[in-house]
């Protein structure tokens, strides 16, 4: 263990973290607008960003119960422009806090309602990472999404963008000033030191850095600054890569219903699998309390 922890500080603070390969996947599409940005804007924002640095694929998430006659046009939208959709569940509810069946009549009404839509992977992502609490759960219900052709929709970089967006949005609805620049900085800094966390945690547990999928969500901040994530990503050296090429890696195949720690990601759950404490598989940056820190910090709001 100790050794693991000296490992992990050295590949983080000496920098002899090498380029790697990353997949864009974001969750909860397409998720409503809000006043101070609508659905429709939020959607063209996120195809502009990613397109005018390069990226010609990304995975969108579909919660299902946010489709309707207006937002199916936005998953039409990101499907035109090459993107690919999933599954993310119908009302996000959690595979731990429900009985297997009620979480599998759940994905079956979301199934249903994305099957014939165009440029659909047939992969599942839990709703909060959660897979099961028993592994007579995680084995019923992973044999049930295989009977209809889904793998799961892991990650390998978890973080708390969530988080960040929801103080943006607090933020404006009390009126207060934005300082859109640190904001970015601190968006794009906070995601690349998870990024890079993960990635030494897979080195020290894997002996290689693999295909990686970031976890994002289809958010204001999103669209506001996925263009200078992709930027800052890009000038470290990474390649963003396709989805289908990350869920091509064989971390893909490294899962069995016995593993018991899922909800920090792929990587987590293999290192927690041989023996890794908890404590050491969660970046510091995903506690809110250590975020609200950091907004200080970049002098976000005033």
């Amino acid at each position: 263990m100790k050794n693991l922890v000296i490992l992990l500080s050295l590949m983080l603070n000496t920098g002899v973290l090498t380029a790697g390969e990353i997949a864009l996947t974001f969750d909860d599409a397409p998720t409503p607008g809000r006043d101070f940005m609508s659905g429709k804007e939020k959607t063209d924002k996120i195809i502009k960003g990613l397109k005018s640095e390069g990226v010609d694929d990304a995975l969108f998430f579909l919660t299902t119960q946010y489709i309707n006659n207006d937002s199916i046009k936005r998953i039409n939208r990101y499907t035109k422009q090459g993107f690919h959709i999933a599954n993310h569940s119908h009302a996000h509810i959690s595979a731990k806090k429900n009985t297997p069946n009620d979480f599998l009549l759940d994905f079956y009404q979301s199934h249903l309602l994305t099957k014939d839509l165009n440029n659909l992977l047939k992969l599942h992502r839990f709703p909060y990472l959660h897979y099961g609490k028993t592994p007579e759960d995680r084995e019923y219900i992973y044999s049930a999404l295989k009977e209809l052709g889904y793998e799961i929709g892991y990650v390998t970089v978890d973080n708390f963008d969530w988080y960040l967006n929801g103080q943006l949005v607090e933020a404006l609805k009390k009126d207060q000033k934005v300082n859109y620049k640190n904001l970015s900085k601190l968006y794009v800094d906070v995601l690349w030191e998870n990024i890079q966390f993960y990635d030494a945690l897979a080195k020290a547990n894997l002996g290689r850095s693999p295909k990686h999928v970031l976890l994002l969500h289809e958010n204001e901040m999103a669209a506001l600054f996925i263009d200078d994530l992709v930027k800052h990503i890009k000038s470290k050296g990474w390649k963003i890569i396709s989805p289908q090429e990350a869920y091509s890696d064989p971390i893909s195949k490294q899962y069995n219903s016995s593993m018991s720690f899922n909800k920090q990601g792929r990587i987590a759950a293999i290192a927690h699998s041989k023996g890794v404490d908890k404590a050491l598989l969660r970046h510091k940056n995903e506690n809110t309390a250590y975020l609200d820190g950091k907004i200080k910090e970049y002098k976000v709001f005033e």
